[in-house]
C-alpha cells in the first residue's frame, strides 16, 4: 500500500481529464475520449484497469479535442476534430464519441464530414490492457508483467492474461471491424456532408458472465440498464426547484453524483451503500460512507442503513496486525479484486481508522430517528454495543478516558483520522505529532457515540444501560474542556500527543467538537471566532489548517485546502450554537465555489484567499465526484433549513434560516414515515404538506441527543416517584 504513506492524494489526472462513474467501475479519459498508458487513465472495473490504452485515429492523425460534456455522471461525449495533412486549419472531418460507463464501457463513434467531397478514411482504434490494479495505476507504480494472450476472432478481440494463479479478461466487441491482436479498423468512405457510425464495447471476462449481456445495446427509445438505475433513484428522491438558479444546479449535480456512487453490496443486492469517492476510491469506506450517507438522510435515508448494514456485516472479529482489525472495530475500506499485495494491509478489507467505529454508532443514532421498522434498528444494536466495547477496550489502550491510535504495523496508515496523510497532524510550529494521538474530534464522535446508544437505550426502557453512557459521556466532555482546551489561544488543540501534550495547532477539526456538542458553551464564541478569523476563512471556505501555523500550505492536501465535507460539518455546527451568520458566510462561499466546477464540489481545493486569487485553485488530484462533497450541497441547505426528523417522537422539525439571495425553495417528494411531503421555504418561513399520519410539524430546532437524554432521564426520575 505503501502510498498512502507517502501522501493520501494520487497522481495527477492532468488538465480537462474526463471522469465517468457507474457503481464501482469507472472509466479516466483525456478531453478528446483517448486513454493513455502512461497516464493513471483507463477503464476500471472492480478495481482492475481493463483498458489501459484507447486511442482513435482517423488515416493515422490524432484527434483535436473541442469538447468534452459529462451527460449524466456515467456517460460523455466528446467532440473532436481530425488535424488536416495539407497545413490547412480547418478540417472538414469531426468526430464524435459518446461513451458510457458500466460494467466497462460501450462507445458509438460517429465521423461526420463536412466537406464537399467524399472522405477515404482509416478509422482506427489501438487497445492496450495491462490489468493492473488501481493502486499501481494511483502510484504510477505499475510492477507485475502479466503473461499475455490476444485472440482476434471475426467482430471481437480477447484479451486474457495470467499472473501466478491469478487469471483476468476483457472482450472488445466492435461489428464490422478488420480485427487484429493490436487494434480495430475501419476502412470507410464518408460522403459529402454525410457521416458514418459504428459502436465498439468493452466488457471484463468475469466468471458466470456473458460478456454480451453485460451492454444491451437498447433499442431506440429504450433505456440503458445505467438510465433505467438513474430513473429509479430519480424517482425515490425529492424534486427541488430553488429561486438561485446556480444553487439550484448545484444541489442537482450532488444528487446526480450521489446516484452514481451508489454501489451494491455483492452478497446483499437490495442493500446499497455509497462508495467514497471517484476514481481512485469506488468503495465501501468507513468514515466517508457513513458522513456522506448521513448528510443524505433528508434525500434518501436507506442508504445510510444500507451502509449501516454493510459495515457490520464485515464489523472486525479477531485480533489482526497486519490488516489492523481488531474485535468490534468498523473498517476503514473495502477492496474488490486487488491482488496485488498493495492494498491496505494486503487483504481485502483494512481497518485501520480510529474514527469510523464511533460514527457507527452515531449514524446508527441518527439513522434510527428516520421512521425504519424497529426490528430493523434492533439487529444493529450488538453491533453498536461491539463498537462501544472497541472503544473502551483497544481504542482507549492506555484507559485515560480518550481514544488515540497508533498504526499496528509498518505498512499502515500512519494517521488515522480524516486527515489521513502522514504529515496531517502538527504542531503550531510544524512540528510532526508522535503517535499515540488522541484527535479532538474523534473524542466528539466518542461523546455522540455514547448518547446516541444511551438514548436508544432509554427509547427501550433499559434504565441502567442510559445512566451508564451517560455517566462516561460527561465524564469524557468534563476531561476534554480541561485537557483540550489552549485558553491563552482562545480555541482547542487538535490533539493530544503520545506523551499527552495538547498539539496546539489551530485546525478545523475543532468544529467537528462544536457540531456534536463536546464544547462547552462558554467556549463556543472564541471557537467560532477563531474558525471565522481570516487565517481560517479563505473566502471560498474554512482552510483545514489556519495560514499562520508552521506547517501551512495552501496546496497541500489537509495542511492549509478547504474541503467541502469539513466545511458543511462546520455550518451545522454553527447552526447548533446559534451562529447564523457565521453559516451562512460559509455555506454561501461553498455553492459560489461550486459555480467554478460547473456545479460539483471536488473532494477539495487549495486554500488561496479569495483577496488573493479571484477563482478557487483546484487541488491536482482532488476526487470528484467524491461522496462527502456530492452531499455537502445537500446538507449546506438543510442545515440552514433546521431540517430533521424524528419519527418515533412525531416530528418534523424546521426553523429556516435562508439567505434572501438564494431565493425561494420548493420540495416535494421528500422521504418520511413511509409517505411523501412537500415543503415550501420563503426566508425564515416554512410550510409542509402531506405529513403522515401521526407526524406533526414544530417551528424550531429538533431536540439534540444531549437534550433527549435530559428528557428520558426526568422521564425515568417521575416514573420511579
Amino acid at each position: 500500500m505503501a502510498g498512502w504513506n507517502a501522501d493520501t492524494a494520487a497522481g495527477p489526472l492532468g488538465a480537462g481529464t474526463v471522469t465517468l462513474v457507474e457503481g464501482t467501475s469507472f472509466c479516466i479519459s483525456s478531453p478528446n475520449g483517448d486513454i493513455h498508458p502512461e497516464s493513471p487513465h483507463g477503464v476500471f472495473f472492480e478495481d482492475t484497469r481493463i483498458l489501459s490504452g484507447w486511442s482513435l485515429t482517423i488515416n493515422g492523425r490524432g484527434l483535436e479535442p473541442l469538447a468534452a460534456e459529462t451527460k449524466e455522471p456515467y456517460r460523455a461525449l466528446f467532440v473532436s476534430r481530425v488535424a488536416r495533412l495539407d497545413g490547412y486549419a480547418d478540417s472538414p472531418l469531426l468526430v464524435d464519441r459518446l461513451r458510457e460507463v458500466g460494467a466497462g464501457i460501450l462507445e458509438q463513434i460517429t465521423v461526420r464530414n463536412y466537406g464537399l467531397d467524399p472522405a477515404e478514411c482509416v478509422v482506427s482504434l489501438s487497445i492496450e490492457s495491462d490489468f493492473a490494479d488501481l493502486f499501481e495505476v494511483k502510484e504510477a507504480r505499475i510492477l507485475r508483467r502479466w503473461d499475455e494472450t490476444r485472440s482476434p476472432h471475426r467482430d471481437a478481440l480477447t484479451i486474457r492474461a495470467a499472473w501466478q494463479d491469478t487469471r483476468k479478461g476483457v472482450v472488445i466487441q466492435a461489428a464490422g471491424a478488420d480485427v487484429t491482436a493490436e487494434a480495430l479498423t475501419y476502412r470507410v468512405v464518408v460522403p459529402p456532408h454525410g457521416q458514418w457510425s459504428t459502436a465498439v464495447s468493452v466488457v471484463p471476462l468475469v466468471d458466470g458472465i456473458n460478456p454480451g449481456m453485460l451492454f444491451v445495446h437498447p433499442a431506440a427509445g429504450e433505456l440503458s440498464p445505467s438510465d433505467r438505475r438513474r430513473q429509479e433513484w430519480v424517482a425515490k428522491i425529492p424534486v427541488l426547484q430553488m429561486g438561485n438558479r446556480s444553487i439550484e444546479r448545484t444541489l442537482r449535480r450532488s444528487y446526480d453524483d450521489l446516484g452514481a456512487l451508489r454501489i451494491e453490496d455483492p452478497n446483499h443486492p437490495d442493500r446499497v451503500v455509497v462508495a467514497a469517492g471517484a476514481p481512485w476510491f469506488m468503495t465501501l469506506f468507513g468514515r466517508d460512507s457513513l458522513l456522506a450517507s448521513h448528510m443524505a438522510l433528508p434525500v434518501d435515508p436507506s442508504l445510510a442503513l444500507g451502509t449501516l448494514q454493510t459495515l457490520a456485516d464485515r464489523q472486525g472479529t479477531v485480533v489482526d496486525p497486519m490488516s489492523e482489525e481488531e474485535p468490534g472495530k468498523i473498517l476503514h475500506e473495502v477492496r474488490l479484486g486487488v491482488s496485488s499485495g498493495l492494498s491496505l494491509g494486503g487483504k481485502s478489507a483494512y481497518y485501520g481508522s480510529v474514527d469510523a467505529t464511533p460514527l457507527f454508532v452515531v449514524v446508527l443514532g441518527a439513522v434510527s430517528r428516520w421512521g425504519f421498522a424497529k426490528d430493523t434498528i434492533a439487529a444493529l444494536l450488538p453491533h453498536a454495543d461491539r463498537a462501544l466495547a472497541w472503544i473502551r477496550d483497544y481504542g482507549d489502550k492506555d484507559g485515560d478516558g480518550f481514544v488515540e491510535y497508533e498504526r499496528l504495523n509498518d505498512q499502515g496508515l500512519i494517521n488515522q483520522g480524516w486527515k489521513d496523510s502522514w504529515d496531517g497532524i502538527n504542531f503550531a510550529d510544524g512540528t510532526l505529532a508522535e503517535p499515540p494521538i488522541a484527535l479532538c474530534e474523534v473524542q466528539a464522535y466518542v461523546y455522540a457515540a455514547y448518547m446516541a446508544r444511551a438514548w436508544m437505550a432509554y427509547d427501550a426502557g433499559d434504565a441502567a444501560f442510559a445512566g451508564e453512557l451517560v455517566g462516561r459521556a460527561a465524564q469524557l466532555k468534563k476531561k476534554f474542556n480541561e485537557q483540550f482546551w489552549i485558553p491563552e489561544r482562545g480555541y482547542y488543540a487538535i490533539a493530544l500527543d503520545g506523551k499527552k501534550r495538547q498539539v496546539d495547532a489551530c485546525a478545523s477539526n475543532m468544529g467537528h467538537c462544536l457540531w456534536l456538542g463536546l464544547v462547552d458553551e462558554d467556549k463556543a464564541p472564541q471557537v467560532v471566532e477563531r474558525l471565522m478569523s481570516p487565517e481560517m476563512f479563505s473566502g471560498w471556505g474554512l482552510r483545514t489548517l489556519a495560514s499562520d501555523m508552521g506547517a501551512y500550505n495552501p496546496a497541500s492536501y489537509h495542511n492549509g485546502s478547504v474541503w467541502p465535507h469539513d466545511n458543511a460539518i462546520i455550518t451545522l455546527a454553527l447552526m447548533r450554537y446559534g451562529f447564523v451568520e457565521q453559516a451562512q458566510r460559509i455555506a454561501t462561499a461553498l455553492l459560489e465555489a461550486a459555480e467554478y466546477s460547473g456545479g460539483r464540489l471536488p473532494e477539495l481545493f487549495c486554500g488561496f484567499g479569495r483577496e488573493h486569487l479571484a477563482a478557487p485553485v483546484p487541488y491536482p488530484t482532488a476526487c470528484s465526484p467524491q461522496a462527502w462533497a456530492a452531499t455537502t450541497p445537500i446538507h449546506l441547505v438543510t442545515s440552514l433549513m433546521r431540517y430533521d426528523a424524528h419519527v418515533s417522537q412525531g416530528g418534523l422539525w424546521m426553523d429556516p434560516a435562508l439567505p434572501k439571495t438564494y431565493g425561494g425553495l420548493h420540495i416535494k417528494n421528500a422521504p418520511l414515515a413511509g409517505g411523501r411531503i412537500t415543503i415550501d421555504v420563503a426566508g425564515s418561513r416554512a410550510s409542509v404538506h402531506g405529513l403522515p399520519e401521526g407526524m406533526v410539524f414544530h417551528r424550531g430546532h429538533r431536540p439534540w441527543m444531549a437534550e433527549l437524554v435530559e428528557q428520558a432521564k426526568v422521564q425515568q426520575r417521575t416514573k420511579q416517584r
